[in-house]
């Protein structure tokens, strides 16, 4: 990892309560996921606000415990390393993302992976994983990003490797989730001044800044 990845760094997944604070902090690839037009911006912002409500179960639980032997895979065929850092973009820090795996050749390209398991047999990456892998793209200037993703029947891996593709940079997809994550902190920042003026609590003073600021409670 180049100096300039490792400054960008918020936190680690490996300390949760330090990551899901920063999280809380700016939008995610998870976050993305969801977004697929302005019409969605209001549940996304619930979400944020209150919480998903999810907390997990048999099939996430699962996936935790796969991931590992799929990085190693990916690593041992790919080179791509695994990683646990919640990055930040280098103009909008507010953009956050932490990728399954992390590499840099020796002329500073970027290159990611994203680790899936399903119960599914894909025909091709579900939609709301490519806003997934975009926005990280986004997030870390890379160009392209290897999708590793392992279907199990009954929690029992099918095949004796997980199956992978190649997923490029696509600058105007990534636009449009971009402005869909302006207009999201928009809304979480409206949410937030109506919730401190019901309470009478003063304005902060972040939200002078020239882009609106996603401020939310700590």
């Amino acid at each position: 990892m180049t100096p300039e990845l490792a400054a960008r760094i918020v936190a680690d997944s490996r300390d949760r309560v330090a990551w899901v604070r920063a999280r809380s902090r700016g939008i995610t690839a998870t976050d993305v996921a969801t977004l697929t037009s302005e019409r969605t911006i209001p549940r996304a912002a619930d979400a944020k606000l209150q919480g998903s409500g999810f907390s997990g179960n048999a099939y996430t639980a699962h996936g935790r415990r796969r991931e590992p032997e799929i990085a190693a895979w990916v690593a041992a065929t790919h080179g791509i390393q695994p990683s646990s850092a919640l990055f930040h973009a280098v103009v909008e820090k507010r953009h956050l993302a932490t990728p399954d795996g992390v590499s840099v050749d020796a002329s500073g390209r970027v290159t990611l992976a994203e680790i899936k398991t399903t119960n599914k047999a894909w025909r091709s990456i579900p939609r709301s994983y490519l806003r997934q892998v975009w926005w990280q793209q986004h997030v870390l200037g890379a160009e392209r990003t290897l999708v590793a993703w392992e279907e199990h029947d009954g929690f029992v891996p099918v095949g004796d490797e997980p199956r992978c593709a190649w997923v490029d940079r696509d600058d105007a997809e990534i636009a449009k989730l971009v402005g869909l994550a302006t207009a999201l902190i928009d809304e979480l920042h409206r949410r937030t001044m109506l919730s401190r003026r019901a309470e009478g609590m003063p304005r902060p003073a972040i939200a002078r800044e020239p882009y609106r600021a996603l401020a939310l409670a700590d």
